[in-house]
């Protein structure tokens, strides 16, 4: 069974910064992807960063500059470091593993919260 295990989120003031973990359990193609999406209240739910196993990464523009992915391969995890957090920053992020056409995991969401 794969699961998705997420820790990190809470509240930041603007220009705060934290760091968010996901954690993959269970045996799959490790020959994937694996990031962050975001889903603010009463918007759909958008891609924040992701990272493949060899490395290439894709962020969204509005968190270009600011935030950070990383993964370690060997420890299945992945890591997103948010920096100058602003308010519209605020959302549940969603732990993403995807490898096209054969399979796509959630993780259970953490909520980010930026406000003074």
């Amino acid at each position: 069974q794969v699961q998705l295990v997420e820790s990190g989120g809470g509240l930041v003031q603007p220009g705060g910064s934290l760091r968010l973990s996901c954690t993959l359990s269970g045996s799959i193609n490790s020959l994937n992807a694996m990031g962050w999406y975001r889903q603010a209240p009463g918007k759909q739910r958008d891609m924040v960063a992701l990272i493949t196993y060899g490395g290439l990464i894709n962020y969204a523009d509005s968190v270009k500059g600011r935030f950070t992915i990383s993964r370690d391969n060997a420890k299945n995890t992945v890591y997103l470091q948010m920096n100058s957090l602003k308010a519209e920053d605020t959302g549940v992020y969603y732990c993403n593993v995807q490898r096209a056409a054969e399979y796509e995991y959630w993780g259970q969401g953490t909520q980010v919260t930026v406000s003074s």
